[in-house]
């Protein structure tokens, strides 16, 4: 018996298909058009080939926004990535208080990026903030709108207050999923701590937490709002992350042509780093499987 083949269904896509197109293919392609091109206004343009990028990769300031996007994404993935680990191995896993910790470590992740800023622009103030103003009666100097390490310790106490939720709360799941007689195994076998970490809970684990690394990444390396909202880039370009920069030099300078080509390089980038942190973390599954 032939399966009957019905093409009808595309006319179902095509919505989706046009809305993708649209939102997403459309701009894409002009941005495409911008990096390889130049333009003296009036949309006139001509062909400028590769000269956006090579400006970029020999451009000092393009290397210094991705050195401070890369350690700031280190240390992210660093802090979160444990603590959250740590949170969910904690936190209890039946009854009401396992539905109240759920629900309180969701609240953070409920709060839109622009307003995570402002509540640190205002905690750490020293004239208005709780935090700010605590640090100063202790005899602690701390300005995050002067001092280099002051705006990169708020930038990343931010982050980690905004985001270890998401990891505590993807590694929770993993840790739902173990069966009960897992754990009666183990006990039977009066096994540690650590060894029922290491060989029951973390492998469990592994595939969630590849999940919460890669979202993590991604998000930590693409990262504007917050610290934009906080410290403006600043003091400086202490906190001027690669999409900081990108938005100064399209927004701020109008210099479309090159901010054109570095977006793409920015897109490259993080594709090309996510692409190997799955393949590396896929292949350390495999293995241990």
């Amino acid at each position: 018996m032939e399966k009957t083949v019905n093409q009808k269904a595309w006319f179902l896509v095509l919505p989706v298909l046009l809305l993708v197109a649209f939102s997403a293919v459309i701009p894409l392609m002009t941005v495409v058009n911008y990096a390889f091109q130049d333009t003296f206004g009036n949309n006139v343009f001509f062909w400028a080939g590769l000269t956006w990028f090579e400006e970029l990769i020999e451009s000092d300031r393009m290397w210094a926004a991705l050195g401070r996007q890369a350690i700031f994404s280190a240390i992210i993935l660093g802090i979160e990535v444990p603590l959250g680990i740590f949170v969910a191995l904690n936190m209890p896993k039946k009854g009401f208080w396992a539905s109240f910790c759920l629900v309180l470590m969701s609240l953070p992740l409920l709060i839109p990026w622009n307003v995570v800023g402002t509540i640190w622009q205002i905690f750490g103030r020293v004239d208005i903030g709780l935090l700010g103003y605590t640090l100063d009666k202790l005899g602690i100097s701390y300005n995050y709108t002067q001092d280099f390490y002051a705006a990169w310790i708020t930038v990343i106490v931010m982050d980690v207050w905004h985001w270890t939720s998401l990891v505590a709360l993807l590694a929770y799941a993993g840790l739902q999923s173990i069966p009960d007689a897992y754990y009666q195994a183990a006990k039977i076998d009066q096994a540690s701590r650590w060894n029922v970490f290491r060989y029951i809970e973390l492998p469990k684990m592994a595939g969630v937490l590849m999940i919460a690394i890669l979202l993590r990444f991604m998000d930590s390396f693409m990262i504007y709002t917050e610290p934009f909202v906080v410290t403006g880039g600043g003091p400086g370009n202490a906190t001027t992350f690669l999409s900081i920069d990108l938005v100064k030099m399209a927004l701020g300078q109008f210099d479309l042509g090159p901010a054109a080509a570095f977006s793409l390089m920015y897109f490259l980038v993080i594709l090309l780093i996510s692409w190997v942190f799955y393949t590396v973390m896929t292949n350390l599954d495999k293995r241990e499987g």
